[in-house]
């Protein structure tokens, strides 16, 4: 609320400067306005003491006028000119107001959810564990129940470990993480990632469209990371009967992985800002699905430190399509 006030208060002031600007150029205008005609009039009376045949026809091609004019006519341009550059550079002045206002409220609602979701993310599994162990040591259960929560704890576990491990990862990312590309046999490499996310995935369709011996050049933690995070991210917001497709393609300067789905999709204004860190769709207190906003945030990071780039467009007729580029590199042989 006061940055909302310092905002509006900022605003309001230069609006006054840029209406005070306005109105001491029309004040110099009119003071050089009056200026000229007394100057012409007092030439006028000068020449005709010199001259008592002088007449005012005469006047308009006299030199001294001439002269006058010009002087004049720069003095109006050099008012003009000035006002207009100061009243752009307040204008910009007030964008960037806006602009930096605009950020900060973005950055403060993105921390917002941020801490909303870490929260919800950490509570949910440690609750989960804390429930098991305690019915562990107050009950009496058969093996198979003893399996079946030893197996949920597990899950909760890798959960909590994924999330921590995001988390270092992004930080990262930022500075000191570094590729080392090697030569990766891509289909068969998918292939693994689409297993095992199948082993914890029911009544979903993953389809592996590229050749076998296709090989490309790519770090090989990061590009499964990359991979995994895409299709997690259309298993997560498509809840009836999840599709995803991977396709490749090359031409003179990319090798492309193609990650499409039939989920609910990513509106255009959205595009953009849903590779920002922390960056989630919606209301975190209204929100359904898991995760911490940084996912797309890690693929894009992971993509860049490659010198490629990934795009998002929209599946038909439903769905998104994230498309990674790879730069080619040659491959031995």
């Amino acid at each position: 609320m006061k940055n909302k006030r310092l905002r509006i208060l900022s605003i309001i002031i230069m609006m006054y400067i840029l209406l005070a600007l306005g109105w001491w150029s029309y004040l110099l205008h009119v003071k050089n306005s009056d200026a000229f005609t007394a100057k012409s009039e007092l030439l006028i009376i000068t020449k005709k003491i010199q001259n008592a045949s002088f007449e005012l026809n005469d006047f308009k091609t006299d030199p001294d006028f001439i002269q006058l004019q010009k002087k004049y006519d720069r003095q109006e341009k050099m008012i003009l000119g000035e006002a207009f550059v100061l009243a752009i550079t307040l204008l910009i002045g007030i964008w960037f107001i806006n602009r930096g206002y605009q950020k900060q409220t973005e950055s403060a609602r993105q921390s917002r959810n941020f801490l909303l979701s870490i929260t919800h993310e950490l509570k949910s599994p440690i609750a989960s564990i804390k429930l098991i162990l305690q019915t562990f040591k107050k009950r009496n259960l058969e093996r198979k129940q003893i399996e079946q929560f030893s197996n949920n704890a597990l899950t909760e576990t890798e959960r909590l470990e994924n999330l921590v491990n995001n988390l270092l990862l992004a930080a990262k990312l930022e500075n000191v993480f570094d590729i080392k590309s090697e030569e990766i046999e891509l289909h068969s490499f998918v292939q693994n990632i689409i297993e095992n996310i199948l082993n914890h995935n029911l009544g979903i369709s993953i389809i592996n469209q590229i050749e076998k011996n296709t090989f490309i050049f790519a770090d090989k933690f990061g590009l499964e990371l990359s991979i995994q995070n895409l299709i997690e991210n259309s298993i997560k917001y498509n809840k009836e009967n999840p599709v995803i497709q991977l396709d490749y393609n090359k031409d003179n300067y990319f090798d492309t992985i193609s990650i499409s789905d039939n989920g609910i999709g990513i509106p255009n204004s959205e595009k953009k800002q849903v590779f920002q860190k922390f960056y989630r769709i919606g209301d975190e207190n209204t929100r359904e699905t898991k995760g911490t906003g940084l996912g797309l945030y890690i693929v894009k990071k992971i993509i860049d430190k490659h010198g490629g780039k990934i795009k998002l467009k929209d599946n038909s007729p439903k769905g998104s399509i994230f498309t990674i580029y790879l730069p080619q590199q040659k491959i031995s042989s």
